[in-house]
């Protein structure tokens, strides 16, 4: 039986309406994902004046106003550190100024290193959900050697590849390497509930370039003040 044509043109305005709102949402959706994996986390960190202990409830509040979880703060010693996606850190760091009054505060907002495991490990797909591992350390005051550790992380991927491929045996999702002065700021995210020491002895299984690589850098990095003797990186923990 033939349509009648009020029922071939209702179906041609849907036909269209569908192909309309499929290249639409797709348009938007891919739009959508370009800015998401556009954007970079950064770290926020409050140095307390030694011997001067603030309150680390302030923190707490600063960032519950802000929608930021309480699982992005961490600690050690007189450190605190925010890590995650901060939409405007420069209120946010406005805001710590003035309930942290006399503490230096320091903005790490441009990895130099940045590993991703979808960019470098081939089809494997990320994990759902993220453990952050913060860890902080000094470059050595001489300058030319810092100039060589920069100059190392830059060509890494190109003339040490099997660091990278280190990380990727690990299952890290990824690892971010920021620096502000001297002080370096090291972020291992790796798959929610795995154990970080667990995972980076793979780094080096069956990679001696990569067991090569971690000596050489080894004369680059000490620790930051109030570290104990030949201790470098440390580990800021989650305060909550």
């Amino acid at each position: 039986m033939r349509k009648p044509k009020s029922v071939n043109k209702i179906t041609r305005a849907n036909g269209i309406l569908c192909v309309f709102l499929f290249v639409l949402l797709n348009f938007f959706g891919g739009y959508a994902d370009d800015f998401k994996n556009s954007r970079t986390p950064i770290v926020l960190e409050i140095i307390e004046r030694v011997g001067i202990k603030s309150d680390d409830h302030l923190i707490i509040v600063i960032c519950k106003k802000n929608h930021i979880p309480l699982t992005a703060i961490y600690q050690w010693n007189n450190h605190l550190a925010i890590y995650g996606f901060l939409d405007k850190p420069d209120a946010l760091k406005k805001q710590i100024a003035d309930q942290y009054p006399g503490c230096m505060i320091k903005v790490y907002d441009h990895p130099f290193y940045n590993f991703n495991r979808k960019e470098r490990c081939g089809k494997e797909k990320l994990a759902k959900e993220w453990d952050n591992v913060l860890l902080t350390a000094d470059l050595v005051k001489n300058t030319k050697l810092q100039k060589e550790y920069l100059h190392y992380h830059a060509t890494q991927f190109e003339k040490w590849p099997e660091v990278s491929q280190g990380f990727c045996n690990a299952g890290f999702q990824q690892l971010l390497v920021f620096k502000n002065g001297r002080q370096l700021m090291l972020v291992i995210s790796i798959p929610k509930g795995e154990s970080l020491d667990k995972l980076n002895s793979k780094t080096t299984k069956n990679n001696p370039k990569t067991v090569q690589w971690n000596d050489l850098m080894k004369k680059y990095q000490e620790g930051i003040p109030g570290t104990k003797a030949r201790e470098v990186w440390v580990f800021l923990k989650p305060l909550i």
